[in-house]
């Protein structure tokens, strides 16, 4: 059974990691969620997923065109404009940055609780 994410910290990077998935090639929203979902984040739903997408459009990080489906209705593709990318390169950063600054307060050692305590 897969492990599922905190809720708040996938809302987190959930933008960096679309716009990702978006600059490796572009993307319908159902194939966006299928793939995020082959990566480890099974419980990623279509819910969470496109109304990031509508954002992302919104902001002028990625733009659409409507490519015809052959088995129903035309599927809108995304794919990253020039400021979605650079986006991705300035949350890649930030991500980065929180990381290290994560894993440098958790890799301090924790004080021996005392006999007797709980």
């Amino acid at each position: 059974m897969p492990e599922s994410h905190d809720p708040q910290l996938l809302k987190g990077v959930l933008s960096l990691l679309l716009l990702h998935l978006l600059a490796e090639r572009e993307s319908y929203g159902y194939e966006v969620v299928q793939r995020l979902q082959a990566a480890g984040f099974a419980d990623v739903l279509e819910g969470s997923v496109y109304p990031a997408l509508n954002r992302l459009l919104r902001e002028g990080r990625v733009e659409t065109r409507l490519v015809p489906s052959p088995g129903g209705p035309a599927r809108k593709y995304y794919r990253l404009t020039a400021e979605g990318e650079q986006a991705l390169g300035d949350a890649a950063a930030a991500w980065d940055r929180h990381v290290a600054g994560v894993q440098a307060v958790l890799a301090r050692p924790l004080p021996q609780p005392r006999e007797g305590t709980p």
